[in-house]
């Protein structure tokens, strides 16, 4: 037993001896030359083994004997040190000129910045956008020229429109593709902002075609964090924010309405006020990271409380991501897991609110008891109501007696799986899955005016619930080799992608509730429309199976390190098109030199040109175009057919050529892009021979779009030293997109609504012209008897100023104004002193004009509505007392903002076994605008969904139109102000 336990203790001596023996600790320094680099990447070469520095610069690591260390930090070039027994490592890292070894995401691949042929901008994390930041788009606002991003009015319920480069389609989706962690179609609502750590924008054709149809808008690639191996790191981060209204419309107040002669009921009451609020915004973030060996993980969970400016607006949202890699397999085999679920709870409220709080007669009381004549304000829930007037409704019984509210969850899990072959020779398998489960709804209490019908004598109160189910599957496999020829260095990627959609959803509205007294919209069976089904409303919809099926090549090569080849190609094939056009080919070539490397310029790190063509396509919207649709008719026990088939639809087309110029020198890198790109075969619905197709419409590919611009982007370090460092960059682009090409060769859309212009439409389309002319009479600035003076644009002695004259050559109608911008800027401003930081930016966009339908409807001194409130802004003219839209009411909208202003201050940690790092942080967002517009907020409405509903009726469609820009229409939000206080801890 003695000997047993003898050498049990010398077999456990001798492996400890081996284990001292094959493993040490290193501990070291990692700097610049201006200090101590905290967070540089310190690993183990060939092992996922790694550690970060702290705030000092320090680290410490266990190797082995013989290993060697890999040191690196961003903007700095990687160093590589032998450990040959040394205990101590101090090392003092180099600039790496602009970054030019800097490895970035591509397509199905990576490739270093140097030897990119295509048009690719990097934001990474310090670059990102400041402050309360509710989608995870509002990061890159400003940061990428050719990258529009507009929120307008700034709801935090709804997203931001995005734009790559203008309009890249008239009927298919026109948003960029989203790729997170590598999932093809992902949605950016998936992730939380405080989750990202680097974004890359793949701008041009010959980038994007590697994706094929999913491209033809751009493709927008998003890097989530990862853990590093090591100790254990935990990060709480945490702010609090308050917003109120940036701006609004000017309105009269309640005196001023009185003496201007409105209607005066008694009371004196802001409307705006009494349905708005100071929103606060709550945000909690802590992220665990880590890990040992082969492995390495982080998980993150967020909450987020945001209360919007208007009562009864905002959200609360949950999210948690995690991500896991490991090594196996004698490190051939890496596996990378990520998963992430999203919830929220949405309180939409009603727009609707906000414009009857700047309409609603100022003088009206809020509640029925101080109404100066008699009226039963029980039948009204309590709520005074002007009865008997079109389009008018109390805004606080709006927001205090109905319910809008919906729920979202998304779930997303994604394993990639990369096994090394050879050293220059990998496999890559990717399977995911998201799906995504939304319901809204909506309930008017039956004691509601607006849409609660509350006069009614037989039918009161309504309740609308929509559920929406979604699926989204992927899978793909590629494989990449690297081999070396002579002075070229050559890449090959081949590989199959397939991906399926799947959706399902269904609506039902009915009504006629006894009373109020349970929330009927959880009891639909007491609806006395069951009694009467031809009040219900009911569809749904579930889709077929959506498949995409894709097989792509690509070959990168570099010529002598300075001569740089790229080429593409994929075929795909998709269920939305007809029998006869399911496939196409989408190719892209790309190629670049570095001048300097021959030239060999004084003072000059990279004098970089290069060309790309690329070619891509879009997917129709909708599925089933291609085939005849129909609908119910004759009490539903039949069909009408609603338009033929077309077994030729086929793919939008986009063809983008890109000229880029690349420049480093010490602290100034620029880049400028020169881009032109033709966009074919839109898929729409047109008029066709009824002697041919029965219908007389059908989804047809017609119609061509060009599109013309340029993008410059300029970084310069204008001072950096040992304490005092100041960063300054711009972004500039400029965009023009002209309708080659259409269905109808000169229409009119964007009808401005009710009440009385229902038939004035505002934007002229037109082939050969660029898309969104404003187009209408020209007000001279002279009234007569109550109208305005329009001028004789022909000079002919004769007006034709009436809406059917808009198209007519003789028509005394010309462009007002354009709805999309001539130029965008961003300016980003970074300045450090020691422990603190400061970051300016300034957004701005000009030569784009918006139609103030407010000042429209409401400016005019009409007398038949004394009423209503009127506009009173600066442009109001008291003698006008008609309504007609002219040039009166276009407004170049052109802005400057101080777009977000942050300062942080970093705290000096001594040597704390518990707290790593401590940082604070405040902020404001939409300080100030230099701006001539008189409406609330004058960033560009890139699309219009439509005239508003009138005296409580429902908006009839979703879908948005990029034909109609410059609308800035009554139903908008309006913009907010929001100051923040943040808090970082690291543990």
């Amino acid at each position: 037993m003695k000997i047993s336990l003898l050498r049990s203790f010398l077999l456990i001596g001798a492996f400890l001896c081996f284990g001292w023996a094959q493993a040490q600790e290193v501990s070291g320094t990692v700097s610049d030359a201006n200090g101590p680099l905290p967070g540089a990447s310190v690993v183990e070469k060939g092992t996922t083994n790694g550690t970060q520095t702290d705030f000092d610069g320090n680290f410490t690591i266990n190797v082995g004997e013989n290993a060697t260390l890999v040191i690196s930090y961003v903007g700095f070039s990687t160093t590589e040190i032998e450990v040959n027994g040394q205990t101590s490592i101090n090392v003092t890292l180099s600039e790496d000129a602009q970054a030019l070894d800097e490895v970035v995401i591509v397509g199905y691949g990576s490739s270093t910045k140097k030897e990119i042929t295509s048009a690719v901008a990097v934001v990474d994390e310090e670059a990102f956008n400041k402050g309360t930041v509710n989608d995870a788009s509002q990061l890159l606002q400003g940061k990428v020229a050719g990258l529009s991003i507009y929120n307008k009015g700034g709801n935090p319920n709804e997203d931001a429109v995005i734009r790559l480069r203008g309009i890249s389609t008239v009927g298919a989706n026109s948003e960029p593709l989203v790729v997170i962690d590598g999932v093809v179609g992902a949605s950016l609502n998936n992730v939380d902002p405080n989750d990202i750590a680097s974004v890359n924008v793949l701008k041009d054709g010959s980038a994007a075609a590697i994706y094929g149809t999913r491209g033809s808008s751009g493709v927008i690639l998003v890097t989530t964090k990862r853990g590093i191996p090591g100790k254990t790191s935990v990060d709480y981060s945490g702010s609090l924010a308050v917003s109120t209204i940036a701006n609004h419309v000017d309105v009269m107040s309640a005196d001023e309405f009185a003496a201007a002669g409105g209607v005066d009921l008694g009371q004196r009451n802001d409307w705006l006020d009494l349905v708005t609020m100071d929103g606060t915004t709550k945000i909690n973030n802590v992220a665990i990271s880590g890990g040992d060996g082969n492995t390495s993980y982080r998980i993150s969970g967020n909450f987020r409380n945001a209360q919007g400016i208007l009562r009864n607006s905002g959200f609360k949202q949950y999210n948690t991501r995690a991500s896991v890699t490991t090594y196996t397999l004698d490190d051939k085999l890496k596996i990378d897991f990520n998963m992430s679920y999203t919830k929220r709870k949405s309180r939409y409220g009603f727009n609707e609110a906000l414009r009857y709080a700047l309409l609603y007669n100022p003088t009206a009381p809020v509640y029925g008891v101080d109404s100066p004549y008699q009226f039963d304000s029980a039948t009204f829930g309590g709520y005074f109501e002007t009865l008997g007037l079109f389009d008018s409704f109390n805004p606080v019984s709006i927001i205090n007696q109905n319910t809008n509210n919906g729920n979202k969850s998304e779930f997303t899990y994604s394993a990639n799986f990369n096994y090394k072959i050879l050293d220059n020779w990998d496999l890559n398998a990717l399977i995911s899955q998201q799906t995504s489960k939304l319901s809204n709804r909506e309930y008017y209490r039956t004691t509601s005016l607006w849409r609660g019908n509350a006069t009614s004598p037989n039918r009161k109160g309504l309740a609308r619930l929509y559920n929406e189910d979604k699926e989204f599957k992927l899978f793909e496999l590629y494989s990449t080799y690297k081999t070396s020829v002579g002075a070229a260095d050559l890449t090959f990627t081949g590989g199959y992608s397939w991906q399926e959609n799947t959706q399902y959803d269904y609506f039902l509205s009915m009504g006629d509730f006894p009373d109020d007294d349970i929330q009927y919209i959880n009891a639909l069976e007491w609806s006395q429309d069951l009694e009467n089904a031809g009040f219900i409303d009911v569809n749904s919809n579930a889709s077929p199976e959506d498949r995409i099926i894709a097989f792509f090549g690509r070959a990168s090569a570099t010529f002598d390190n300075a001569i740089f080849f790229n080429a593409s190609i994929r075929r795909e094939g998709s269920t939305k098109f007809g029998e006869n056009n399911r496939w196409a080919t989408f190719p892209a070539v790309g190629l670049g030199a570095d001048l300097n490397h021959y030239l060999e310029l004084n003072n000059v790190d990279l004098l970089k040109v290069r060309v790309g063509y690329g070619v891509t396509g879009a997917l129709p919207s909708r599925n089933g175009l291609s085939k005849s649709l129909y609908e119910p008719a004759d009490g539903r026990l039949s069909s009408n057919q609603l338009t033929d088939a077309n077994p030729d639809l086929k793919w939008e087309e986009k063809a983008e050529t890109n000229f880029g110029i690349e420049f480093a020198s010490g602290r100034l890198g620029a880049t400028l892009d020169i881009y032109t790109r033709n966009v074919s075969d839109f898929i729409l619905e047109r008029d066709v021979d009824v002697t041919i197709y029965p219908t007389g419409r059908r989804w047809e590919n017609a119609g061509e779009l060009k599109s013309q611009g340029f993008e410059l982007a300029v970084n310069y370090d204008i001072i950096k030293s040992e304490d005092l460092n100041y960063n300054s960059g711009i972004v500039l682009s400029r965009n023009k997109t002209t309708l080659e090409k259409y269905t109808i060769p000169q229409e009119m859309r964007g009808s401005l609504g009710a009440p009385g212009q229902n038939d004035t439409d505002m934007i002229r389309i037109k082939e050969g012209e660029e898309i969104g002319q404003i187009w209408g009479p020209v007000f001279t600035g002279e009234v007569v008897d109550g109208s305005q003076v329009l001028e004789d644009i022909n000079n002919d002695g004769q007006l034709l100023t009436a809406q059917n004259n808009a198209l007519d050559p003789d028509g005394d109608f010309k462009v007002l104004g354009k709805g999309t911008p001539d130029f965008e800027l961003g300016w980003t401003n970074q300045l450090s002193y020691k422990n603190w930081d400061l970051n300016a930016f300034f957004r701005g966009a000009f030569g784009h004009s918006l139609i103030n339908t407010y000042r429209a409807f409401y400016e005019p001194r009409v007398g038949s509505q004394g009423s209503y409130n009127f506009v009173n802004t600066e442009l109001a003219n008291p003698e006008i007392t008609n309504a007609k839209f002219s040039s009166l009411y276009v407004e170049k909208a052109d802005f400057f903002k101080l777009d977000n202003l942050s300062i942080g201050y970093t705290f000096d940690i001594k040597e704390n076994k518990y707290v790593k790092g401590v940082r604070v942080t405040a902020s404001g967002q939409n300080l100030f605008t230099i701006t001539n517009y008189t409406g609330s907020d004058p960033e560009p409405a890139l699309q219009d969904r439509g005239s508003e509903a009138d005296n409580g009726g429902f908006t009839t469609t979703d879908a948005f139109d990029p034909l109609i820009p410059g609308i800035d229409r009554r139903s908008n939000y309006f913009s907010a102000r929001t100051f923040t206080l943040g808090l970082n801890i690291n543990f």
